[in-house]
């Protein structure tokens, strides 16, 4: 993950809505942990207050947040640098901004964050800020954050841990056949949990369809791999569409573990098999 320095958005009004920009999350893990209301509560810093947003570019890059930052004080200071501090996910070094502050104004600062650790609540969360005052004093500050967009980030992320640490996902055997690419995708029994695991649907990208033959696809109790056919397509030949998307090869796959409810999991799709698909693009819709 690249820690280049990003850029900031400077918000209209302090009072706009956290979910303006559309914080995405699925349906079955948009509730707020139960814990996260016992959770220690972190020392305020005055004069600046900060809340974790996600929107949709930030689902669509993936593997980042917003950290909405409000000088709630009297002064000026000048943001330099910002990192998550939560036990729920592994540290990252900080990403370096420049975000000038003025009294009541608010900018969201793009910030990756790590690993899940699907051991630990992502809570208590903070904001690891590095700010110059006006006289020019560096300080350092670890600001508490509000907001559950992050929670929603660390259950679903886990969800998928979870599918993962019993059947693999894969996808192989990827030929050009055509206006259409073939290929395979192979559910691997990745452990000693002996649960059935099921993907129960499949869902298109921006860019292609995708269909797999003989949904639902399981792995059964005791067996070490299951398979079906993949056949992906062109979906638009829209010149926007095309240059404009930030997730050409996202497929999700609704996979189940024993009785639980379906997980959307991402089939990989590797650099050389992401390749053959645009090529497919080129043969359908021309040079892009």
């Amino acid at each position: 993950m690249r820690r280049t320095a990003v850029t900031v958005v400077v918000l209209l009004c302090a009072a706009c809505s956290p979910g303006d920009g559309g914080a995405s999350s699925a349906p079955a893990t948009t509730s707020v942990s139960a814990s996260a209301s016992a959770t220690p509560t972190l020392p305020a810093v005055p004069g600046i207050a900060a809340e974790v947003v996600r929107l949709r570019t930030d689902v669509a890059v993936g593997g980042r947040v917003q950290v909405r930052v409000t000088d709630s004080g009297e002064e000026p200071f000048t943001a330099t640098a910002v990192a998550l501090d939560s036990p729920g996910f592994t540290p990252l070094p900080p990403t370096a901004v420049h975000a000038e502050f003025a009294p009541g104004r608010v900018i969201d600062l793009p910030t990756p964050y790590g690993e899940p650790d699907c051991t630990a609540q992502p809570r208590p969360l903070a904001a690891r800020l590095t700010v110059t005052r006006p006289g020019g004093a560096v300080e350092q500050l670890r600001v508490p954050v509000s907001g559950d967009d992050l929670d929603v980030v660390h259950r679903e992320e886990c969800a998928v841990a979870g599918v993962l640490a019993v059947a693999g996902v894969a996808l192989t055997g990827v030929t050009a056949a055509g206006e259409s690419v073939t290929g395979t995708v192979v559910l691997t029994r990745a452990g000693d949990d002996d649960r059935p695991v099921t993907v129960t649907d499949v869902r298109r990208s921006v860019v292609f369809d995708l269909a797999v033959a003989g949904l639902p696809l399981e792995l059964a109790p005791g067996q070490a791999e299951a398979s079906s056919a993949a056949t992906f397509t062109s979906a638009t030949c829209e010149p926007h569409v095309l240059a404009e998307t930030k997730q050409p090869f996202l497929f999700p796959l609704s996979v189940a573990v024993g009785d639980a409810d379906p997980v959307p999991v991402p089939l990989p799709v590797d650099a050389a098999q992401q390749q053959q698909l645009w090529d497919l693009v080129r043969r359908v819709c021309g040079p892009r």
